[in-house]
């Protein structure tokens, strides 16, 4: 059929300025001079104008199935899917068998997101002509699509939203006008922690698109993982409001609450002291939601806050090192975590907590434990001759001296002649090393040296050359049998004899 015979068979006039009315065959010429000039414009890529023509020869000829394809293809210029999958289907129902139309309503069902319609449409291309390189082309893209779609999915259930993201930029590469592949991509990103790029995505389609519930949920989401509750609760509400089925808005607007309810409760039994049951209630509150890493991260170091007031440092620590993996921005975790190195002595460890922790937050006092934990790091280096002799840092000079009274006659090298080589080499230095110990720790000058790390260099290796352990052996010993000890005494094993006196 011409497009002549697809205008109105009735008389069709149109009354001018000039009060002159066109015929039939007139108004056919004016409407292919309106779609020769639109032609004209869209090859210039003046899409706007070229619409405008189009629309003309539309109202000129409502009949016409060229004038819709062409406008269609207008609009698809102008990324208005939707105003070209009307035309595009109004071409179709004046002619069935317009291929371009068919390959234009498939095309608008790709760039929407609807894959399923699309490979419809160009099978039906396909099947009027078998041949089409452009329908067998874009058939495959929309089963691509079919295909990151459903693979998005099953990443979703397995947590694996890294790869969801991936599958989405996919789709919309293919789909630029589908909000729903970019609210599923806002919505990975979310709960991979990425919030300004899940929220910036959330926006674009609320400005674009008014009040879009899975935009806002997705905003929603955002502000409830970031820890900003009372928005959040409000994006919920209006979510709720919007469309009162939303399922994924009603579940985490109740685990929202749950969370923070469970939360406060562990709070005020740790204000009144309840450590064991905030222990527990942190543990339950941390169960509620795995994806909400900024509040399950303060979750942990509360926890570890628990355990450092039951002296568990080492639960303490493990719970810090949870906190900083979901937030490694927590300076309150980090500098727990490095108290609690310092604590049980594991000093690189603490240093190197410390050196995050100055590098976050230069103050003095960050500069200060900086410097101590190095210290206590340079000093855990050399011998430690509190625990050769077996004592605490803070042991009185009578308990220094008991200390190696005991030790020096469990191992003095006599005492063992009768055992193997290896044996007595090893007591020997077990000797040596209580006399180093105990000439230091009983010169208040060397022991004031000793523990505020100066001439460390001097210490190490053997340090203090010139204390002769057996001169202080004899010297502490050598005394006269007072009341209520014992004499005892070694010989032979190549070393002088000496009189042991035992209380």
């Amino acid at each position: 059929m011409s497009d002549t015979e697809m205008c109105e068979a009735d008389t069709m006039q149109t009354e001018e300025e000039e009060g002159v009315y066109l015929t039939e065959e007139e108004i056919v010429a004016e409407a292919e001079k309106k779609k020769a000039e639109g032609n004209t414009f869209y090859k210039q890529q003046k899409y706007t104008e070229a619409l405008s023509h189009y629309t003309e020869a539309i109202n000129l000829c409502p009949s016409c199935s060229a004038y819709y394809g062409n406008r269609a293809a207008t609009y698809i210029m102008l990324n208005k899917y939707k105003e070209a999958l009307e035309d595009s289907r109004k071409a179709i129902q004046i002619e069935p068998n317009f291929v371009k139309a068919h390959l234009r309503e498939a095309k608008c069902h790709l760039a929407m997101g609807e894959a399923a319609a699309a490979v419809r449409s160009y099978q039906e291309v396909l099947q009027r002509e078998e041949g089409n390189t452009v329908a067998k082309n874009e058939l495959q893209s929309a089963q691509g699509v079919q295909e990151y779609e459903d693979r998005a999915d099953k990443s979703f259930e397995k947590g694996d939203f890294r790869t969801a993201v991936f599958c989405m930029d996919r789709c919309i590469d293919t789909c630029p006008a589908c909000c729903k592949f970019k609210i599923r991509k806002a919505e990975a990103l979310a709960l991979l922690g990425r919030y300004q790029e899940s929220q910036e995505l959330a926006n674009d389609i609320l400005q674009r698109g008014g009040m879009n519930a899975d935009a806002l949920y997705v905003r929603g989401m955002c502000l409830y993982y970031q820890d900003n509750i009372e928005k959040a609760f409000q994006h919920f509400q209006h979510v709720l409001r919007l469309a009162p089925d939303h399922q994924k808005a009603k579940d985490i607007y109740k685990k929202a609450k749950s969370l923070m309810a469970k939360k406060e409760e562990g709070n005020t039994a740790f204000r009144s002291g309840k450590y064991d049951e905030a222990y527990n209630l942190y543990s339950e509150a941390l169960a509620i939601d795995s994806n909400n890493k900024f509040t399950n991260s303060k979750l942990y170091f509360n926890r570890a806050t628990v355990c450092s007031k039951l002296h568990k440092l080492d639960q303490s620590i493990e719970n810090c090192s949870k906190a900083v993996e979901l937030d490694d921005t927590y300076l309150k975790a980090y500098l727990r975590r490095a108290k609690c190195y310092m604590e049980t002595e594991q000093y690189q460890e603490a240093v190197c907590d410390y050196e995050k922790i100055f590098k976050m937050d230069k103050t003095k006092e960050n500069k200060r434990l900086l410097q101590e934990a190095k210290l206590e790091l340079k000093k855990s280096k050399r011998k430690d001759y509190y625990k050769i002799l077996g004592i605490s840092k803070n042991a009185t000079e009578d308990e220094i001296k008991k200390a190696y009274r005991k030790r020096a006659l469990i191992h003095h090298p006599d005492r063992h002649s009768h055992d193997t080589t290896e044996k007595q080499k090893e007591e020997e230095k077990k000797f040596k090393e209580l006399g180093e110990a105990y000439g230091v720790l009983s010169d208040p000058k060397k022991k004031m040296r000793y523990d505020s790390g100066q001439d460390l260099e001097e210490m190490d290796g053997g340090g203090f050359g010139d204390i002769d352990p057996n001169q202080i052996f004899q010297t502490f010993f050598g005394g006269g049998a007072g009341p209520g000890f014992q004499q005892f005494h070694f010989g032979s094993g190549g070393h002088p004899g000496y009189t042991f006196q035992f209380g």
